[in-house]
C-alpha cells in the first residue's frame, strides 16, 4: 500500500495551519488528488500538521519550489527539505529556526560557515554537524552543550586538546575517546569517573598505572581487563572482590607470573601496599631482641 494511503495516523481532524477545516476542492492540487498522490488527513501540503505536509512533498518533490515562501513555517521547512538545491540560499535568513536549520543541513559547507553563530541554538546544532576543521572553532565555546558536543564529534584530534576541560563531563567523554593518545593522559584524572573510564578504555596499557588507584570501581575494573600483566599485583589487595579476581585470573594465565602469586614476597616492591608490621610480642622474640 502506498504511503499515502495508509491508515488516519491519528492526528487528528484535518485543519488548516489557521485552524480551518482542510477541503480537496478549493485546493489548487485537485487533480493530484484525483491521482492518488494526496488524501486529506493523510498527505496533504494544506495540512497543519507538519508529519502530513512532509508525506505530500515526499510524494510530489517537484512542488516543493513552490512553498519555499509559504506563511506557515513548517511547510516552508519541508519545502526547504526537497527543493532545488539552487533555492536553498535565501532560507539561511528565513525568521524561523526550523527553516534556517533545514537550509544548513543541506547547503555545501562553505555556504553555511556563518550559521554557526546563528541566535538559534538548533540552528548551531545543524551548522556543527555539517562544518569540519577549523570552522568549528567557534563551538568549542558555545553556551549550549548540544553544540559544542556536536563540534568534538567532529573536529580534528588534533583541535581537542582546546576541550578537555570542557565544564560538560558528556563532552569531555567525547573527548576523552577521540582525542590524540598522546594527550591522553593528561585526561587521567578528570573529576567525572565515566570521563576516566572512557580514559581507561583507550589509554595504552603501560599507562594505565597511572589509574589503578582511582577511587571509582569502573574505571580500576577497565584497567584490570586492560593493564599490563607485569603491573597486575597492584590490584591483587582491590578493595572490590571482583578486581582481585580479575586481577589474579590474569596474572595466572601467564606462566612466568603465575608462580608469583602463592610467593607475596616475591612481588616486586613498587606494587605492594605498605603496611607497619605488627610487633612480635611472643617470648622468643623478646629474648632473642636482648
Amino acid at each position: 500500500m502506498s504511503p499515502l494511503l495508509d491508515p488516519d495516523d491519528g492526528l487528528g481532524p484535518p485543519l488548516d495551519w489557521q485552524g480551518k477545516p482542510v477541503r480537496c476542492r478549493e485546493c489548487a492540487h485537485i487533480a493530484i488528488n484525483q491521482m492518488g498522490l494526496c488524501a486529506k488527513g493523510k498527505a496533504c501540503i494544506r495540512d497543519r500538521r507538519a508529519r502530513r505536509v512532509e508525506r505530500f512533498l515526499r510524494g510530489n518533490r517537484d512542488l516543493a519550489d513552490q512553498y519555499l515562501d509559504h506563511p506557515y513555517f513548517e511547510v516552508r521547512a519541508g519545502a526547504a527539505r526537497h527543493c532545488n538545491l539552487f533555492r536553498l540560499p535565501p532560507m539561511l535568513d528565513d525568521p524561523e529556526p526550523e527553516v534556517r536549520a533545514m537550509a544548513t543541513l543541506r547547503l555545501p559547507e562553505e555556504r553555511i560557515r556563518d550559521m554557526i553563530h546563528d541566535t538559534d541554538t538548533d540552528v548551531r546544532i545543524a551548522a556543527a554537524s555539517r562544518l569540519s576543521g577549523r570552522a568549528l572553532m567557534p563551538a568549542i565555546h558555545d553556551s549550549a552543550y548540544m553544540v559544542r558536543l556536536t563540534a568534538v564529534r567532529r573536529m580534528p584530534p588534533e583541535l581537542l586538546p582546546l576541550v578537555r576541560h570542557d565544564p560538560d563531563p558528556e563532552v569531555r567523554q567525547w573527548v576523552a575517546r577521540r582525542i590524540d593518545l598522546r594527550a591522553l593522559p593528561d585526561m587521567a584524572f578528570d573529576p567525572d569517573p565515566l570521563v576516566r573510564r572512557a580514559v581507561a578504555e583507550r589509554l595504552m596499557p603501560d599507562q594505565l598505572v597511572l589509574m589503578v588507584a582511582d577511587s571509582d570501581f569502573r574505571v580500576r575494573f577497565c584497567v584490570a581487563e586492560r593493564i599490563v600483566e607485569d603491573e597486575l599485583f597492584a590490584l591483587l589487595d582491590d578493595p572490590e572482590e571482583a578486581i582481585r579476581d580479575l586481577a589474579r585470573q590474569r596474572i595466572a594465565a601467564v606462566p612466568q607470573l603465575a608462580s608469583r602469586l602463592a610467593s607475596p614476597v616475591s612481588y616486586p616492591v613498587s606494587h605492594l601496599r605498605l603496611v607497619a608490621p605488627e610487633p612480635d610480642s611472643s617470648p622468643s622474640s623478646t629474648e632473642n631482641a636482648r
